[in-house]
């Protein structure tokens, strides 16, 4: 628990920067208002369906916010009179990504809570769902670490358009199915796509976790691994 006082004073710079909230809180409600309105066009519109592909963007901006605290404590003094605690990688890593999960909570919280105004309904188990999201969401961190610990702050919102792209177009609000089985293919090598399916299915169809079981790993693996590679970026790091 040595990192409890670097992770406070995280916590702090998150919700002092309002526009870092505002991207990750206002933005993605805003655009999950007008897009749901285009419901009675494209199924893919209409509010269950659509909520988890606005979460996912959502969860993009936290990557880049938390990419972008990362990178420039990095290069301030601030992380460098850190580096002398006795601190190991991963201390570093929890308290730079244990502040945005609150940020991803409230996230959910407010699309969901919108949504359910607008006729959202969950037909299976509404906690499998969190569950999914929220493994999903420390993917998203993770992917934040990696960027805050290799690049420099100016660049990081060139890279998390590397995140974005693939976020919207495994199924957020493109339909897959409209871009050719090749493409599905390929994006379903990621993650994002399979938490779309996943969370849909239950949401939409409501079957049970026996049903998206393969789905559900791709998230859960991928997950593991970039927060464990954003990890092992900081240690480089560390021992540059």
């Amino acid at each position: 628990m040595r990192f409890l006082e670097l992770t406070k004073r995280n916590l702090k710079e998150v919700f002092r920067d309002p526009l870092s909230l505002g991207l990750s809180i206002a933005l993605p409600i805003g655009l999950f208002l007008i897009l749901q309105t285009l419901g009675n066009l494209e199924e893919i519109f209409k509010p269950t369906v659509l909520a988890p592909g606005i979460v996912l963007f959502g969860f993009v901006m936290i990557t880049f916010s938390s990419g972008f605290l990362l990178a420039r404590d990095r290069e301030s003094s601030l992380l460098t009179r850190m580096l002398t605690a006795p601190l190991r990688a991963s201390d570093f890593i929890a308290a730079y990504a244990l502040p945005f999960i609150p940020v991803g909570i409230v996230q959910v919280a407010g699309i969901f809570g919108i949504g359910s105004f607008l006729g959202l309904q969950i037909s299976g188990n509404a906690g499998l769902v969190l569950l999914i999201l929220f493994i999903m969401c420390c993917g998203y961190i993770g992917m934040g670490m990696i960027m805050g610990s290799l690049i420099s702050s100016k660049h990081v919102g060139f890279a998390y358009m590397i995140v974005l792209f693939p976020t919207i177009f495994s199924g957020a609000w493109v339909p897959v199915d409209l871009m050719g089985d090749g493409f599905s293919r390929v994006v379903h090598l990621l993650p994002f796509a399979h938490a779309l399916d996943a969370t849909r299915d239950v949401m939409v169809e409501g079957v049970g976790f026996a049903n998206i079981v393969t789905d559900f790993l791709w998230v859960l693996c991928y997950s593991v691994v970039l927060v464990a590679l954003g990890v092992l970026a900081f240690r480089r790091r560390m021992v540059e």
